[in-house]
């Protein structure tokens, strides 16, 4: 089986994928919703898919190809606008956040898709315990081996993605003290994690080869690793954000990404090397348990510092590049965030503190995702 041609794209092109809840207006547990959704929604054109995820209380929506923060949003927002009323036609709500803060994963349904029906027979429980919900972010890259260049680069600011998007704090009515819960799921797949160190796409090609011969891999979607290459849309896929509980920050992530993609092609600040990743499950691990709280240790020279000031620091270096792509707004709406210590995962506990029901906390983010909060 030969790897698929790595194909053409512009430059710092963008493309986001978010994974959605659907829950009930009764009790604001999961609703095997999905098939009405997608039937409602294919009623009305729209920029961008809706399609199905692994089970019935999932959905995915996803942008077509971005020049920008703004091209983003304004495909995310009528998408979103459009989900909100049909599922108001529904008496259901829509919720962003990385899990649901109380469903049992026993009580899913697998969708009735062949790909799904057949990941369900190979992981068993893991299927339905993967009714998680992630951001995934695509960039466009000049080439083939300026992707995996881009790849490797990205890997350092992995923990970056995670405390900014983090909104993954209650599992199964537990508060999991992670700020980000939803990757420890990720990481029960073979073939989560890192991709391996090639720097050539003939490397990574023959990488594929091998891993082809061994009956394990058939395509790049058998690999769960924190970015791979996408070589049928020229792009890198970032995909460790947990899904934001608005398509506001959902569009700022996707800035961040495209300023430090710019950053890296522009001025080429560093050369990735195999001993970056010593460091990359510890700093992987601080970001999802401590959010912007973590310790981030610098690969390059071992320094430990707080993963907050990293972020901040990165920040200062893109104001150029984000300028440059009219992404200074989505840039200084996070920088205020980790300036007051606040993501998704703050929120939420905020919200369950003050109600002391996890329901009501699960409603609130369903208001707050259509814009009411």
């Amino acid at each position: 089986m030969h790897m698929e041609r790595f194909n053409k794209s512009v430059a710092l092109s963008l493309g986001v994928e978010v994974e959605l809840q659907l829950v009930n207006t009764h009790d604001y547990d999961l609703a095997p919703y999905a098939e009405d959704m997608l039937r409602l929604m294919a009623q009305t054109p729209l920029p961008g898919s809706v399609v199905p995820e692994m089970t019935s209380s999932m959905i995915e929506i996803s942008t077509g190809v971005c020049h920008s923060v703004q091209d983003v949003l304004d495909q995310l927002t009528p998408i979103r606008d459009a989900l909100v009323r049909n599922a108001d036609k529904l008496n259901i709500a829509v919720v962003g956040g990385g899990t649901h803060a109380f469903q049992q994963w026993h009580e899913r349904r697998i969708y009735d898709k062949p790909r799904f029906r057949e990941l369900s027979e190979l992981y068993g429980y893991l299927s339905k315990q993967f009714t998680i919900f992630g951001q995934h972010v695509h960039i466009g890259c000049p080439d083939a081996d300026a992707a995996l260049l881009m790849l490797h680069r990205m890997s350092r600011y992995i923990p970056h993605f995670i405390a900014l998007s983090a909104s993954s704090p209650f599992v199964q009515g537990q508060d999991t003290q992670f700020d980000s819960a939803r990757l420890n799921s990720v990481f029960a797949f073979p073939l989560s994690g890192r991709a391996p160190f090639t720097l050539s796409w003939k490397e990574f090609e023959n990488y594929f080869m091998r891993m082809t011969r061994t009956g394990v891999v058939r395509s790049m979607k058998d690999f769960y690793w924190d970015i791979r290459p996408k070589p049928e849309f020229g792009t890198i896929e970032i995909r460790v954000f947990d899904t934001p509980l608005t398509v506001e920050r959902a569009a700022a992530l996707a800035g961040y990404v495209q300023s430090l993609a710019a950053w890296f092609l522009q001025e080429q600040p560093f050369t990735p090397v195999e001993d970056d990743y010593l460091v990359y499950t510890y700093n992987r691990f601080q970001a999802c348990r401590f959010g912007l709280d973590a310790v981030y240790v610098d690969p390059a020279s071992g320094e430990h510092m707080p993963l907050r000031d990293h972020i901040l620091m990165t920040m200062t270096q893109l104001e150029w590049h984000s300028e440059a792509l009219n992404a200074t707004k989505a840039l200084a709406g996070l920088r205020t965030s980790v300036e007051a210590n606040r993501n998704d995962a703050r929120w939420l506990r905020e919200r369950q503190g003050k109600e002391k029901l996890l329901a009501e906390t699960v409603r609130q983010s369903a208001l707050r995702f259509r814009g009411a909060v």
